[in-house]
Parts: C-alpha cells; sequence; structure tokens
C-alpha cells in the first residue's frame, strides 16, 4: 500500500506557485518540496489543514491511497 500526495495538481488547479504556498502556510519551501514529490513520510495534522485552508480542498483531493497490485482480487 502506498499514499500520493497530489499537492502538484491542487496547486495548478489553484495556480499557486510552490513559494507563495510556503510563505501561506509556514513552512518552508524545501519542506513543501518533499511533499510535493512525495517524499514525506508523514504529515502533521496541522500541516494538512493549512493546506486544505489556502487550497480550499479536502484532505482527499490531496491524499490518496494506492493499494498494492498483489493486494487486488
Amino acid at each position: 500500500m502506498s499514499i500520493r500526495i497530489n499537492l502538484d495538481v491542487m496547486m495548478a488547479r489553484r495556480h499557486i506557485a510552490a513559494g507563495d504556498l510556503a510563505d501561506r502556510i509556514g513552512i518552508t519551501p524545501a519542506n513543501l518540496s518533499i511533499l510535493k514529490n512525495n517524499k514525506a513520510k508523514a504529515v502533521r495534522f496541522s500541516t494538512l489543514e493549512a493546506l486544505c485552508r489556502e487550497l480550499d480542498c479536502q484532505p482527499g483531493d490531496i491524499l490518496e491511497y494506492l493499494p498494492d497490485e498483489e493486494e487486488t482480487p
């Protein structure tokens, strides 16, 4: 199983640059890049809440569950 972070998709839909979003939610551009590139091991709820607030979306718009191929019947 894996969780994909579709942050780049939401940012494109909202026409917001990474640097602007990082400033608005109070994290470093480097940490936002880690999220955007699916390198994060965890996401704080406070960060997820700030992302949803600034992007006017729901957590499910950003996070996507992908089952392993061997798990599907």
